[in-house]
């Protein structure tokens, strides 16, 4: 009789058990094809497909939230490949452990196999750990996949990720969802108890994660009696969470953080916490949150309060330090930090400014005066003549020129006369009155 996934079983195999295992790992996915809601990796034209028909398999960071198949598709990966398969957590490991790793490894390389190391929740790592990665990546002894929920930009060294691909794993919509629930009914010869609303309610209480949509399922079929169907109401009285207020992955997703910046921009602390408080009621990533807060203090309020960027920082560590509910009171009070703080997006203003000159400008050198001469070739051609060291200067000020020569003098950075930018303009206008008066620049 064939499997789940159209399967005969291999009768010289003793069979698997089953019994006690969740639903979540009786179902997962045989090959790649089977994999839901990540079509564009997975599907015939996805790029690990891609990668796989190509017989090259390079080290990748996976990216994605929980439940969206990052260890199933790595261990097929292996499978498909021919890897031996090597699982770690970062939450559980240490350097011995990784040593041992990269042993076992070198030991199999010698013996003609290469290993397939998938690194779970990579980014808990610290910069050293990360760095022991990358002489057994660059000598082949294993390829590096790395799972992160994460944004692999700012958690991960840029020396780790100038060796690996970033591929993204999507939060699975509701079609995926449903084809997961269609699964585990054939699985277990029956269907949900579930009237259509409350089917729908699972799906949305599920949040894009398929093992937590598959974990449901077994909790209404154990809660159901013979003959019983729920509905919405007595699904959420069974399971005991409401369903999120929104879609993180939709339109009131976006709706509500723009609502939330906006009212930190706004100087409304009310509006700002009302908008924190429905986004983590609503199940939102409390660390999405914090990253935002982070954002917002860069944004908009910049140098007219420097502590802004420090405090929402901290916050966001503390959260992460701390977990829920405790951590969601730092975010609480970072959010009322920024909104009450004075706005600047003076720096904001001059970044772009800055990129856009940069852009335009790219091919130019600095002047002369202000680089090094290492070689004798660099003297003779003047490199650093006339470069004057400000620290031997009158007010540590030499009022030179630091842009490239065909380029002029520019300003970027313009700032308002409130918070403590008020005492960066009064610094600004200084200098450039001595600047003036000693006719120094173009």
């Amino acid at each position: 009789m064939a499997d789940l996934f159209g399967q005969e079983p291999n009768p010289g195999q003793p069979a698997k058990a089953t019994v006690g295992r969740p639903l979540a790992d009786r179902l997962r996915p045989a090959t790649l094809a089977e994999v839901v809601g990540q079509e564009h990796l997975t599907g015939e034209d996805g790029a690990l497909t891609r990668l796989i028909h190509s017989g090259s398999l390079g080290s990748m960071i996976f990216w994605g939230p929980p439940g969206t198949g990052k260890t199933t598709v790595a261990r097929l990966l292996a499978g498909e490949t021919g890897l031996a398969f090597e699982q770690i957590s970062a939450i559980f490991s240490g350097v011995a452990e990784l040593k041992k790793v990269f042993e076992a490894a070198r030991l199999r390389r010698t013996n003609g196999r290469q290993t397939l190391l998938f690194v779970d929740e990579i980014h808990r790592f610290n910069r050293a750990q990360q760095d022991s990665f990358l002489p057994v990546m660059e000598d082949g002894t294993v390829i590096l996949i790395g799972a992160t929920t994460e944004n692999p930009s700012f958690e991960l060294n840029a020396a780790l990720l100038s060796r690996a691909r970033v591929l993204t794993f999507r939060t699975l919509d509701e079609e995926s969802i449903g084809k997961l629930l269609v699964r585990a009914e054939a699985a277990q010869g029956r269907a949900l108890p579930l009237d259509a609303e409350a089917r729908a309610v699972l799906m949305r209480l599920a949040d894009g994660d398929g093992r937590a949509s598959l974990t449901l399922a077994e909790e209404v079929w154990r809660a159901a009696k013979p003959g019983e169907v729920f509905d919405a109401e007595g699904l959420q009285r069974i399971v005991q969470r409401r369903a999120p207020v929104y879609d993180k992955s939709q339109d009131g997703h976006y709706n509500l953080i723009s609502a939330l910046h906006k009212s930190v921009r706004g100087s409304d602390p009310d509006a700002a916490l009302y908008y924190l408080a429905r986004m983590l009621d609503a199940g939102e990533n409390p660390l999405y949150l914090g990253r935002r807060l982070v954002r917002m203090a860069v944004e908009d309020i910049g140098m007219a309060d420097p502590q802004a960027l420090v405090i929402a920082n901290a916050a966001k560590d503390a959260y992460d330090y701390l977990g829920s509910p405790e951590g969601e009171l730092a975010l609480a009070q970072a959010c009322v930090y920024l909104a009450t703080a004075p706005k600047s997006n003076a720096v904001y203003t001059a970044f772009k400014g800055a990129m856009r000159a940069a852009r335009e400008h790219g091919s130019l050198l600095p002047p002369k005066h202000i680089l090094n001469a290492p070689t004798k070739l660099m003297k003779e051609e003047d490199y650093g003549s006339g470069y004057r060291y400000d620290h031997d200067e009158a007010d540590a000020f030499s009022g030179q020129d630091y842009f490239p020569e065909k380029m002029g003098r520019q300003t970027f950075y313009d700032p308002p006369d409130r918070g403590f930018e008020r005492e960066i303009r009064k610094r600004l206008d200084y200098w450039a009155k001595i600047r003036a008066e000693r006719g120094e620049g173009r």
